[in-house]
């Protein structure tokens, strides 16, 4: 009998539940590739949440309960298995991941720390707000970067909105970051106050105000100026207040403390500026970026040849380019679709197969401003040479990347169904989360 007859099918498992891990999970589940004996995915969490949309649940204008992708459901449609867990180490001799006792909320441990054996690891827990060590921020300010911490800042909006209401005074949020995530949180923002003035919330839109603060000379920096300036002159009209060349110094109870010494009152403040991976990523023995980022090479291995490390948390630099691709939904996924194809190729013939490598196409960056506009540039491939785009084609190519994301987790059919559910919900259902 040949050694490829005694060849012992992988252990895969996968580490985070986000754009790129769950792909990956779903993906490798429903190949049943010979070579993989079991495909294991591991978040702290329950429940997915496409990451561009949290701004939407955070600002309570999309329903968390439709838009959520429920780990276990998945993983039986998909045919992989689901552990819940927060990773907190690694033991490479043994190939284990060790993964941390799940605490109740009283304190009671549920389940005890735990070890999952792999021969194939792929890290995809991707990143979070970057506080910059500002004082304050972690007792004063909500972020958004998780599905839990959206529905937080949601339900507390919420309250204070009706003790505005009752009491008659004004309700200033303030959101630190003038990326994608600031802006869009605020033109949703905008949406829920006028829809709840709508619903019988008397003069609310009148007592509501915000605040966008940017450290930098222009908000969406990473975009083109046109669209900078377009969106900046957009939110002005909406009524928001953009605050540019601004520094956090430090957050408080009652606002925020900029440059200078000016506090910029509010009620509500939101840290939505930087990104960070997980600090543990830097306890691994992995060589990490100083944003503990794990650093790959061309075929998203880290230097254990057996660790692979996608999205937000991993850190790439395309040959010829001197900073690392940004940690954006787009890279998630063109990385994810890479692990995909290669380590099957990889587990059939470890030591015959090498991958080509992984190239990034540039299809450029869209960001929505509710449904008041939307700005888009192209990216340069193919027939298109850049550009911007703007109003409904924007808005329309927003929605599809979406849309596309649900295609990849539930097939055509069943992705396109939930796309008229949720069109139903829409003429059917409170346009805000009233409860």
């Amino acid at each position: 009998m040949g050694l490829a007859q005694h060849k012992k099918a992988a252990r895969v498992v996968i580490v985070g539940g986000g754009v790129a891990g769950l792909e990956i999970a779903t993906a490798l589940g429903k190949q049943r590739s010979p070579d993989i004996d079991c495909v294991t995915l591991v978040d702290a969490d329950s429940a997915h949440v496409w990451k561009p949309m949290l701004h939407t649940i955070a600002a309570g204008t999309r329903d968390l309960a439709q838009q959520q992708t429920t780990y276990l459901a998945q993983a039986t449609d998909a045919h992989f298995a689901f552990q819940p867990g927060a990773m907190s180490g690694l033991d490479r001799e043994r190939q284990e991941i060790i993964l941390n006792p799940i605490i109740t909320e009283d304190g009671r441990e549920l389940v005890p720390s735990r070890r999952i054996a792999y021969d194939k690891l792929i890290i995809a827990i991707g990143s979070g707000a970057n506080d910059f060590g500002t004082p304050g921020v972690l007792e004063h300010c909500y972020m958004i970067d998780s599905r839990r911490k959206a529905d937080d800042f949601n339900q507390e909006i919420r309250l204070r909105m009706l003790r505005s209401m009752t009491d008659g005074k004004a309700l200033q949020v303030a959101i630190v970051g003038g990326g994608a995530t600031g802006v869009e949180l605020a033109a949703e923002l905008v949406q829920l106050s006028e829809s709840a003035e709508a619903y019988g919330i008397l003069g609310q839109a009148a007592k509501f105000r915000i605040v966008l603060i940017e450290s930098g000379p222009r908000i969406l920096a990473s975009f083109p100026e046109e669209i900078s300036a377009a969106t900046q002159k957009r939110l002005a009209a909406l009524g928001v207040t953009v605050l540019l060349n601004r520094k956090v110094q430090a957050a408080q109870a009652d606002g925020l403390v900029l440059d200078g010494e000016e506090l910029v009152p509010a009620g509500l403040s939101v840290w939505a500026a930087g990104v960070k991976a997980p600090a543990f990523l830097s306890t691994l023995g992995l060589p990490t970026t100083r944003g503990h980022q794990l650093i790959v090479n061309d075929d998203l291995q880290t230097a254990d040849p057996n660790i692979y490390a996608v999205g937000d948390c991993a850190s790439y630099t395309l040959p010829g380019q001197t900073t690392p691709l940004p940690p954006t939904a787009q890279v998630a996924h063109q990385q994810a679709r890479y692990v995909i194809e290669l380590l099957p190729k990889v587990l059939a013939s470890p030591h015959a197969y090498a991958g080509k490598g992984f190239a990034y196409r540039d299809f450029g960056a869209l960001v929505s401003l509710a449904n008041y506009d939307a700005y888009g540039s192209l990216g340069k491939f193919g027939l298109f040479n850049g550009g911007l785009i703007k109003g409904r084609m924007a808005m329309l190519s927003h929605i599809w990347l979406y849309r596309s994301h649900q295609a990849r987790l539930y097939g055509f059919w069943r992705g396109g169904l939930l796309w008229l559910v949720d069109l139903i919900n829409s003429r059917l259902r409170p346009s805000i989360r009233l409860d």
